[in-house]
């Protein structure tokens, strides 16, 4: 939590997205016979899926296990993952009533009584922490970002161009701009329902805004994800002089050690995004993801050097001897150093495939430095 507010530490910090998940075996175990969405929504599953990968590669922070996609199940729409295809809609959004129809159902309606499942599951996995012997162990909370969840609406399911979606922005941007904002509110709702449960940072990931130009980032989807992050930026969470004394502690340089609040922080991750590091930057985050594509040095130099950054292994490399990760690595961890801070992780998600010896030995050795 202090390197995502701007305090270098002394040890970088990691953890990857996706840890929780299928690269482990416990998981595949776990999961047999309970489809992916139904797991995400089970308190106790999502809980113990989210702690696995604290128990094995002592990582630095948790993160919720769920889907991109459970914001939009629980407001009612037909959604599942079909198994090496994604997330598939029953009924594609192609039309302006069908936007009228789908943003009907009133993204207020997302209560409390709707997201006690999350917050059982936020509340389940921070006890667990504490019985794991991980409690200063943070967890973050995450949640797609709008035009990720309506690209999905709109294409019916995974696309290599979006090109269904680019088009409704363009010949009818009135529905979607009432699209995007359908989508920031029930993700945003999503979102502010796993910090208030006990989540100490937020996520927003958005898995296919690379496939959009600089200007029609800008345009059509940087304000929803504006007013998606709008549903946490308000929270905040109480710091006494002896906590920000202890966090000093453990900082390279100075840092301040004075009683009063700090702003949950807002972590902003995308694929394929160097071109639009700045506009994601913009729309209120505290820290950007950086993708496998970008050297973070160069990254950094695109924020301004004024930014954290998290980023940047290869998830290509995780599975290459380890002389060739542990040089990457390093590389890695030597750009990260033209940000105020850096938080060690992956350009993308850990795949299935990784052996995950390689990432509990990864996290031993940057513990290690």
């Amino acid at each position: 939590m202090r390197a995502y507010q701007g305090v270098r530490q002394q040890t970088t910090p990691v953890w990857f997205m996706r840890q929780a998940g299928r690269s482990l075996p416990e998981y595949r175990e776990l999961r047999v016979g309970t489809r992916m969405l139904d797991a995400c929504l089970n308190p106790e599953l999502a809980s113990e899926i989210t702690l696995q990968p604290v128990r094995r590669h002592g990582v630095d922070a948790a993160i919720f296990f769920s889907d991109i996609v459970i914001p939009l199940r629980l407001a009612g729409v037909d959604v599942d993952i079909v198994a090496g295809k994604g997330p598939v809609l029953g009924k594609p959004i192609r039309t302006a009533a069908d936007v009228a129809e789908l943003t009907s159902i009133d993204p207020a309606s997302l209560d409390a009584t709707v997201f006690a499942p999350i917050a059982e599951a936020v509340g389940r996995t921070i006890a667990g922490l504490e019985t794991i012997g991980a409690g200063d162990t943070p967890l973050i909370g995450f949640a797609g970002a709008p035009f990720t969840l309506a690209a999905y609406l709109v294409e019916g399911g995974p696309s290599k161009d979006h090109i269904r979606a680019r088009t409704l922005m363009h010949a009818d941007p009135d529905a979607w701009a009432a699209l995007m904002d359908w989508t920031a509110d029930v993700t945003g709702a999503f979102l502010r329902a796993e910090v208030l449960a006990g989540a100490s940072a937020a996520q927003l990931f958005d898995s296919w805004a690379g496939a959009l130009s600089l200007d029609d980032y800008t345009r059509y989807a940087a304000p929803a994800s504006a007013r998606a992050l709008g549903h946490v930026r308000d929270l905040a969470y109480p710091v006494t002089a002896a906590g920000a004394a202890a966090g000093a502690a453990g900082a390279a340089g100075e840092a301040d050690g004075a009683a009063g609040t700090r702003n949950v922080p807002i972590v902003h991750f995308g694929v394929g995004t160097g071109e639009l590091l700045t506009a994601m930057r913009d729309v209120g985050a505290d820290v950007v993801g950086i993708d496998y594509r970008v050297p973070l040095d160069e990254a950094s130099r695109r924020l301004g050097h004024t930014v954290p950054v998290q980023g940047n292994i290869d998830p290509a490399i995780l599975d290459a001897p380890w002389p060739v990760l542990e040089a990457h690595v390093l590389d890695v961890l030597e750009r990260g150093k033209s940000a105020p801070s850096h938080v060690l992780n992956l350009g993308h998600g850990v795949p299935p495939e990784t052996d995950p010896a390689a990432l509990t030995r990864l996290v031993e050795f940057v513990h290690g430095l």
